[in-house]
């Protein structure tokens, strides 16, 4: 009985070795062919017929960059005032705490026009950090704002720059003169 499930056991082992083999072999394959069609067909524009479709794209890529590098500026040139507003912010909250501590020392020995103050003071020191909170989100959401611009800038030069081999590419079929 021994040598029999022994040998049961290598001959199912053999058979799910060669099922493996075989999807592994026809996963290699597969994703070989698809590297190679992928690489061969990656250029868009690869014919002297195809140069109008790729002036227009050119063309339409050029504009996006001129807009991107406008608002990238603009973006970049409104930053110091967002930066400016949430430091004032920022001291304006720290003043405000300050009083807000001062007048609640106060109110522990005072009468209750103390305790009232105090509790003016603390509303407006809230107030006040939640006006600096706002500004350094605003901040954040300014400097997000020139990461995605300064990104999308980079893939459109990109892509420019692929234009400008899909043309050289065209140009180096055209007879020469």
């Amino acid at each position: 009985m021994f040598p029999f499930k022994t040998s049961c056991i290598s001959a199912t082992f053999l058979v799910l070795n060669h099922i493996i083999m075989k999807f592994l072999t026809y996963l290699l394959s597969t994703t070989v062919l698809l590297i190679v069609s992928a690489s061969s067909y990656a250029q868009k524009y690869k014919t002297t017929a195809d140069t109008g479709k790729l002036n227009v794209e050119y063309v339409k890529v050029q504009n996006n960059i001129a807009d991107l590098t406008v608002k990238l500026a603009a973006a970049q040139n409104d930053m110091p005032g967002f930066q400016t507003k949430a430091t004032t912010a920022g001291n304006d909250a720290q003043s405000a705490a300050a009083s807000s501590s001062s007048d609640a020392s106060k109110a522990t020995n005072g009468n209750l026009q103390d305790s009232k103050d105090a509790k003016k003071s603390a509303d407006d020191a809230y107030d006040k950090a939640k006006d600096s909170r706002s500004a350094n989100n605003n901040v954040g959401k300014q400097k997000d704002k020139i990461r995605k611009l300064t990104e999308q800038l980079r893939e459109q030069r990109q892509h420019l720059k692929d234009l400008d081999a899909m043309r050289d590419t065209i140009n180096a079929q055209l007879p020469k003169n």
